[in-house]
């Protein structure tokens, strides 16, 4: 029964988005990692086909105790794999409507004139197959930039330099990689290179995390020092990605509202070498932001619960647009979450990000906010090269950053920076006019306009509040 219910662990895992599917698997403590990964990828690949056949077969209203991502794992055994080698009482449960099961399956290949298993896995039509490169970020809390680049080297791998623009990092064959043309600490190596069992990713000098997941730490950028929130931090890798820019210096008050996420994500910073966090079993909208405790956090990166509909790799059965209820009620929760954090009172800078691609829960969401809080804070114009940019639905919007696996070659994704209005800002500036500034490469530039230049004391304060460490 070990291995069906392992199977079953990850793909619920999967569903909550505790991380990828071949980190949930080598996280998971079965020791045939490759049968693991084998079951679970192929239970996925057929996810459409086993929910037809389980809801045309009734069996989880037949058997109520059975949990559906078992259900899935043992059927996709019963009729595509093995054939149910073990399973215990799972297994026998099941074999009671294998008859059942296998007249669903045969009314699904005449409902689709089809002959064969293979042949229901036929893509629908307009789907598109994206693969994004295997991004790497360099973990500087156990070690820098040259010296992985040497390990790699001596693994056989080829360096090729800092990539001059973003069409290198899609042309990556073999053993060939690259560092990303925007983050310093970021390698690139070609699409399903698996680090898993490489000796940098088991002692935490690298972290397996995609470039888009990437940017909001960066484009939040605290000093060395700050006090900063991770509002809804699990499964962790933005926290770690904090603590290595904060040089393990200051604090971070992570918050999760999972058990089970917080426990992965302890184990998942320990590795990593962080030790600047407290982690807190608790919801981000019941945290007090008058409490004394967090009187000095002056950074906050909020990622909330969202879709998930920007995942390349996301559960087939998930592939379709979510309901406007959903969406609806996802945005009302991210705007309740982006407002409390703007409600911290030594709030400097704010990254808001998803990986989502629904205007709903991105632009909707921080236009909403801001209007709210009226000229307390405003949008910064962050990466201007960036070539995706926020969809233009109000003034301003465009200083956000969208990503996507054919414009970036990342993950689908959504990154605002709101800083607070400074005392001594022009008379009459909106919170959602941007504040001009560029975060290329680890520097942020103040570019004003003619015409709009503050008064010089201002103009200082704001220098020193924007400063990004390199």
């Amino acid at each position: 029964m070990a291995l069906y219910s392992a199977a079953a662990a990850v793909l619920a895992g999967l569903e909550r988005r505790d991380g990828a599917l071949k980190s949930l698997v080598y996280h998971s403590r079965f020791q045939n990692v490759k049968q693991l990964y084998a079951l679970v990828s192929e239970t996925l690949r057929y996810a459409p086909v086993l929910d037809s056949i389980l809801a045309g077969a009734a069996l989880l209203k037949a058997e109520k105790k059975l949990p559906p991502h078992l259900a899935k794992v043992l059927v996709y055994d019963l009729l595509f794999g093995r054939g149910l080698k073990c399973g215990g009482r799972w297994k026998v449960l099941v074999l009671k409507h294998r008859a059942r099961l296998q007249a669903e399956l045969a009314r699904l290949k005449v409902r689709r004139k089809v002959s064969r298993n293979e042949d229901l896995l036929a893509p629908t039509e307009g789907t598109i197959q994206v693969q994004v490169p295997r991004y790497v970020r360099v973990n500087t809390l156990k070690t820098c930039m040259d010296d992985v680049v040497d390990f790699f080297k001596r693994q056989g791998y080829s360096y090729l330099g800092r990539a001059a623009r973003m069409e290198e990092l899609s042309s990556l064959s073999g053993k060939q990689f690259l560092l990303d043309p925007h983050l310093q600490e970021l390698l690139v190596f070609p699409p399903q290179t698996d680090f898993h069992e490489n000796r940098l990713y088991v002692a935490g000098h690298i972290i397996l995390q995609d470039k888009a997941s990437c940017l909001p730490a960066f484009l939040l950028s605290p000093p060395s020092g700050s006090h900063v929130i991770d509002a809804c931090a699990a499964p962790g890798n933005k926290t770690s990605h904090i603590a290595a820019i904060l040089k393990n210096k200051g604090q971070i008050f992570a918050f999760d509202l999972d058990p089970k996420r917080l426990a992965t994500m302890s184990t998942m910073l320990v590795r990593a070498g962080a030790n600047c966090y407290e982690l807190a079993n608790q919801d981000f909208l019941t945290v007090d932001p008058r409490d004394p405790k967090y009187s000095n956090v002056t950074y906050i990166l909020l990622d909330p619960s969202c879709s998930g509909s920007g995942m390349v790799n996301r559960l087939p059965a998930e592939e379709s647009a979510p309901s406007s209820e959903r969406l609806r009620a996802l945005a009302g929760f991210q705007r309740k979450a982006l407002g409390h954090a703007l409600q911290f009172p030594a709030l400097q800078r704010l990254a808001y990000s998803t990986c989502s691609v629904h205007q709903e829960e991105n632009e909707d969401v921080v236009r909403d906010v801001l209007q709210e809080h009226g000229t307390a804070f405003r949008l910064v114009n962050v990466m201007p090269s960036w070539p995706h940019r926020g969809l233009a639905t109000f003034p301003g919007a465009e200083c956000c950053l969208r990503a996507c696996p054919t414009a970036t070659l990342t993950n689908g994704f959504f990154v605002a920076v709101l800083e607070r209005q400074q005392e001594c800002t022009e008379q009459g500036s909106s919170s959602s006019l941007p504040a001009e500034a560029e975060v290329e490469g680890g520097a942020e530039r103040s570019q004003h306009g003619a015409g709009t230049s503050p008064p010089a004391a201002c103009k200082k304060r704001r220098k020193k509040s924007r400063r990004v460490k390199k």
